[in-house]
């Protein structure tokens, strides 16, 4: 935690530099100028436009929320001095979002061609304010001149699986505004609960926002509670919340779920499924089989449906979901069978394109445009969709280059829902790791699109999935602080070879968030570690956001103190170990103790080649993680693991030298409800010139089920320098199982060699 006093400070110092400037999103240009103005309850606004009155208000809203006073409005002044002056500047010479702050010895001028280049302003401006309480502020003399660099900025919120009160949203709207972004995407329907009061169809609240229980703890653990649960937000709280937005120059996103994700319509009305149901309010997350049935009434039930949305919510763009949309029900139903026969379609993803397509002509139709997951570019992309990359940023890439819209989400670094620190000290979460540092270093215009394809990437957002987060608070958590190092990419002025930079513009910004009690995550200053092998084995280095030469660590398993040994450089690893470290501050333990434990065998650091690679989302360490030493102890699915989608494993570590061989050991992972199987198989092969190999050994899926995954395959005594491990992915789901499908995850952990 920072001291309170060092947030003043920055801000009454007389000379500053860029680096003290503590602005997130950083500005595209700033000018040093000599001076101070002093900012105090006499200075006035002089507003010569009524048109930015409503930015006004808001400045003055703040001031008298955080400060305990406002600034006096008028119209006009005999003296520009001890003013803040707001300008209109002709809009032909800037972008509508562009703004410049001008702070003078005499006066501060604000000068933009709409409404919301003054707010982005008078946000700049409240970041350059302390937010400690004084009778007044000194400011630095500058200029900027800002302007974003991507037309949608986004955060996301997933109110369906578990519902937030109207409260805490415009508390999130108020977060977004914070930072400058412009788009909230506001997750309202799906298995587990319909969120909108839809006056056509009462039964969707009525029945569809209420489950009778709930999944506890991780799905992997399989238990539930038997409490109802839900809610929903009537339309004039709808209407409420988007005004409220509006004023902010937030633009919400309703997204309806279809054709997948659907139980909670169909508890409701059942008549428009394939089966006729009944149907239970989703309990357990994940994706259910039971889908809407693309016939003439469904489509009529959807288009009323969309029709009351609309009206509620003025965005150019409607999200229809199109993701995870099993076709089982589909293959089985008759009705499905006979509309593919008649449209000419040959499969069930045609199928869910003709039904994509149908929904964007009555949306066109309304003035409207769609926007999907990127499921929706299977079997033909609908002629004007926007797609939202969240499977990696292949979707988004294919959808540029056919001129389509795209908004980059890739679950790698913009799924919040992920580990942020050490899966050990967080609280639980879907999986993967996404720490602040990642965030930072994405870059929503691919590198594989050419300048013009580049044009139709609009930005990028972060989603957050709240299946295990169920609290406003727990929300927090997982956005901040990772939301701030999302709003300067999309700002455009991220620069991830600097990061250090933003890490301390960012530890200044704890202090706001902790002054306006919002809980953010501090595993930023948890230790982290990286392995590292050489030659002569492997190095386990440590790093803290502060300052590593405050780490202190032990090696025999007892928890650190200020007297244990102080950490100069990377631990070489060469024997079984638990090392455990924390950062200390005036010789108070300041972070969460971290814990690694080491199991070193003969192919621990040793060479590994893959001749595929990890899923983005599940690649913490790329091959090295497969003979780091460091063995998963639970099924968190954090950095132990790395995760292929629909590929296989092959590994092929090189040893060093001819050794003798005796046993092998993988660790696999099955989590049927995330779609991850055990492998169909595991062999082993071996070889002294890494080119012939010899399979020595091969285990079934029923063999590896039977110990869990925890696999040893008992090698008769090899002699060998290279060994290959080929664990066979699971392939395609078949129907009735969890994903069917889609590509099995293959998750595989440490491969021991002694």
């Amino acid at each position: 935690m920072l001291k309170k006093c060092l947030l003043l400070l920055l801000f009454v110092h007389f000379s500053y530099s860029q680096k003290d400037l503590a602005l997130i999103p950083k500005p595209s240009k700033v000018i040093f100028e000599k001076g101070n103005f002093i900012l105090n309850e006499n200075t006035k606004i002089l507003l010569t436009n009524s048109e930015f009155q409503n930015e006004v208000d808001l400045f003055n809203q703040y001031l008298k929320s955080n400060n305990g006073f406002e600034l006096q409005v008028v119209n006009n002044s005999k003296s520009p001095i001890n003013t803040i002056e707001i300008q209109k500047e002709d809009s032909s010479n800037s972008s509508l979002d562009f703004y410049k702050l001008n702070v003078t010895t005499s006066q501060i001028q604000i000068k933009a061609s709409r409404n919301i280049g003054v707010f982005y302003a008078f946000q700049t401006l409240q970041q350059l304010l302390p937010i400690q309480k004084n009778e007044k502020f000194i400011l630095p003399c500058l200029i900027i001149e800002d302007q974003p660099k991507y037309a949608w900025r986004g955060m996301h919120l997933d109110c369906a699986r578990h519902f937030f009160p109207v409260d805490f949203v415009k508390k999130y709207i108020d977060y977004l505004a914070m930072y400058k972004f412009n788009t909230f995407h506001w997750h309202l329907t799906d298995d587990q609960g319909w969120r909108i009061e839809i006056k056509k169809y009462p039964k969707l609240t009525e029945i569809g926002a209420y489950r009778n229980g709930s999944m506890i703890g991780h799905y992997s653990d399989q238990k539930f509670d038997d409490k109802r649960y839900g809610g929903f937000y009537t339309q004039e709280e709808i209407k409420d919340v988007v005004a409220y937005a509006a004023q902010r120059h937030i633009t919400i996103v309703p997204e309806i779920e279809m054709p997948g994700h659907a139980v909670a319509a169909l508890a409701a009305y059942p008549e428009y499924s394939c089966t006729g149901g009944p149907f239970e309010v989703g309990k357990i997350w994940g994706v259910l089989d039971d889908v809407f049935c693309p016939k003439d009434e469904t489509f009529t039930f959807l288009e009323n449906i969309l029709s009351e949305v609309m009206t509620l919510f003025p965005s150019e763009y409607i999200h229809i979901g199109g993701d995870e949309c099993p076709k089982i029900r589909w293959k089985k139903c008759s009705h499905c069978q006979k509309r593919m026969k008649d449209e000419n379609l040959k499969d069930e993803h045609e199928l869910q394109s003709y039904f994509i397509q149908r929904i964007e002509k009555f949306v066109n139709r309304k003035g409207r445009k769609i926007i999907g997951w990127d499921e929706i570019l299977e079997g033909g992309l609908a002629p004007n969709a926007a797609v939202m990359s969240w499977r990696g940023t292949e979707g988004g890439i294919a959808a540029a280059k056919q001129k389509h819209f795209v908004v980059m989400s890739p679950g790698s670094h913009c799924y919040f829902d992920h580990y942020q620190g050490n899966p050990k000290n967080e609280p639980i979460a879907f999986g993967g790791y996404t720490p602040v540092e990642k965030v930072y270093a994405f870059n929503p215009s691919p590198k594989e699109l050419t300048s013009e394809e580049a044009k139709y990437i609009l930005g990028a957002q972060a989603n957050l999935w709240t299946e295990y987060i169920e609290t406003p608070s727990h929300v927090e958590y997982m956005i901040f602080p990772r939301m701030l190092a999302l709003s300067e990419v999309v700002w455009g002025t991220s620069n991830p070879e600097n990061y250090t930079d933003f890490q301390n513009r960012m530890l200044q910004h704890f202090e706001v968030l902790e002054q306006k009690g919002i809980n953010f995550s501090k595993a930023v200053f948890d230790i982290t570690t990286k392995v590292k092998a050489t030659q002569k084995g492997i190095l386990f280095e440590l790093n803290s956001a502060k300052n590593s030469k405050n780490i202190r660590y032990t090696l025999d398993g007892t928890n650190p103190t200020i007297n244990s040994l102080k950490y100069k450089s990377p631990i070489k690893i060469s024997k079984n170990v638990t090392i455990k470290a924390a950062y200390f501050e005036n010789e108070v333990q300041k972070s969460a103790t971290t814990q690694q434990s080491f199991q070193i065998n003969k192919a621990t650091g040793k060479k590994i080649e893959l001749m595929h690679q990890p899923n983005e989302n599940y690649s913490h360490g790329g091959a090295l993680t497969l003979v780091d030493g460091m063995v998963s102890k639970n099924k968190t699915l954090g950095k132990d693991w790395l995760g292929f989608s629909g590929k296989d494993l092959n590994a092929s570590i090189n040893l060093g030298k001819i050794e003798t061989i005796n046993k092998i050991t993988v660790s696999v992972l099955e989590s049927q409800g995330s779609w991850i199987y055990f492998p169909e198989s595991i062999e082993v092969l071996v070889s002294n010139n890494g080119k012939e190999y010899e399979s020595i050994a091969k285990i079934s899926r029923d063999s590896i089920k039977l110990v869990d995954g925890k696999v040893f395959i008992n090698c008769q005594t090899q002699k060998a320098q290279f060994v290959k491990v080929i664990a066979t992915n699971f392939g395609k789901i078949p129907d009735g199982m969890p994903g069917a499908g889609s590509n099995a995850w293959l998750f595989v952990d440490e491969i021991g060699v002694e």
